[in-house]
């Protein structure tokens, strides 16, 4: 398995809309396994192909604690069907945009359509964390980031922090 480059904000790939894909073959489970791998040594919990400059709707997950056997779900083509109208607040973070946090209110449950690793259509019922993950990383696919939820003056710091950061780096 390879570890992919995880792409940082401001890149312009975050902010378009990936594509369905269309059959899932080993290419994709390669893709799919290199991405769950470049996420556990990030380390996070979600990571969706844009992240790692690919436009297809692709995400992995794994909300297994360090002491607890790995449990990958790999979501293709997820479409939301149903969110909850209660809200759950929660501090978010992203492997694009490292080092920031913020907390972000998302509907507390959805109902989600989907390929599996083989392909086989599966629907899940997620709450909390799974939920929350579940929407950050479906956002990615459709272009939007959790800081687009923040007020415009802390979107904005944020971004500016990413812009230096990314400069510096340049200069060395």
């Amino acid at each position: 398995m390879s570890i992919l480059e995880i792409v940082k904000e401001p890149d312009p790939i975050l902010r378009k809309k990936s594509n369905d894909v269309k059959n899932v073959d080993e290419s994709l489970q390669r893709l799919m396994d290199n991405m769950l791998e470049t996420m556990y040594r990030a380390p996070g919990i979600g990571l969706a192909a844009p992240q790692v400059g690919i436009l297809k709707r692709v995400i992995v997950i794994d909300l297994a604690k360090e002491d607890e056997p790995k449990k990958p779900l790999y979501i293709i083509n997820p479409k939301i069907l149903w969110k909850s109208e209660d809200l759950i607040s929660r501090e978010e973070g992203c492997l694009s945009i490292p080092g920031h946090f913020a907390e972000v209110a998302r509907p507390s449950k959805c109902k989600v359509q989907y390929l599996d690793y083989n392909g086989k259509t599966q629907i899940i019922n997620a709450d909390d964390l799974l939920s929350t993950c579940i929407q950050h990383e479906v956002d990615h696919c459709d272009g939007i980031l959790f800081i687009d939820y923040l007020s415009k003056l802390k979107k904005d710091m944020i971004l500016k922090k990413l812009i230096k950061t990314k400069k510096e780096k340049q200069i060395l």
